[in-house]
């Protein structure tokens, strides 16, 4: 019998709500895929057709939060300042994936790690393409001509785990922590910015 695209999408998303489920009860290290399978409601073999690991099925969950993220961020009102855009950006992204903090800590190694990127088709790899293009687009709108150096893009790319990793452990009221170690980060990463436009103009 022919699936259709309708019955795909529906079991695809069954599969994102089962493992949000279990991951938030369970934790990380205790969902399995075979658990998110039982929980969905179909074999262990139909869930490896739509996502072939646990880290691909916690990417998918973090790329539909950041997806949200960056649609609003687009449709938004630009700010005064590039530092002022990446905060709204980063910020957003973190709040849009509130919901998966317990589970996030544990999960970011695994689905992040640069070992694993070494593969195109790692589960990470494709987050970090999207989110890196925003900001690439983001801070050439603000007159820094590109592209950036891949010193540059792994600074920030560093700055954006970190600050990631901090907020999934923060307990401070309303993350101010988080919001606090955010500022500061991007102070640096915008300066870095300047000064790497001023040696390409003095090369120049």
């Amino acid at each position: 019998m022919r699936i259709t695209v309708a019955t795909k999408s529906a079991t695809r998303q069954r599969i994102l709500e089962a493992a949000k489920g279990l991951l938030l009860a369970d934790g990380w290290n205790h969902t399995t895929t075979r658990g998110i399978a039982i929980a969905a409601g179909i074999a262990t073999g139909t869930l490896f057709n739509y996502f072939p690991t646990k880290e691909a099925i916690a990417a998918a969950l973090i790329a539909d939060a950041l997806e949200g993220a960056a649609k609003e961020f687009r449709e938004g009102t630009p700010e005064n300042s590039l530092e002022a855009d990446l905060f709204t950006l980063v910020w957003s992204g973190l709040r849009k994936l509130s919901d998966y903090r317990k589970f996030l800590g544990q999960a970011l190694d695994s689905v992040f790690s640069p070992l694993a990127r070494s593969s195109p088709e790692s589960a990470g790899e494709a987050l970090r393409v999207d989110h890196l293009e925003l900001v690439e687009s983001t801070i050439s709108a603000h007159g820094y001509p590109g592209p950036r150096s891949p010193v540059t893009v792994q600074l920030y790319w560093t700055l954006y785990l970190g600050i990631f990793a901090f907020w999934a452990a923060d307990d401070s009221p309303g993350q101010e922590d988080t919001l606090a170690l955010l500022d500061r980060s991007l102070k640096l990463f915008v300066a870095s910015l300047s000064i790497g436009q001023e040696g390409t103009n003095e090369r120049r």
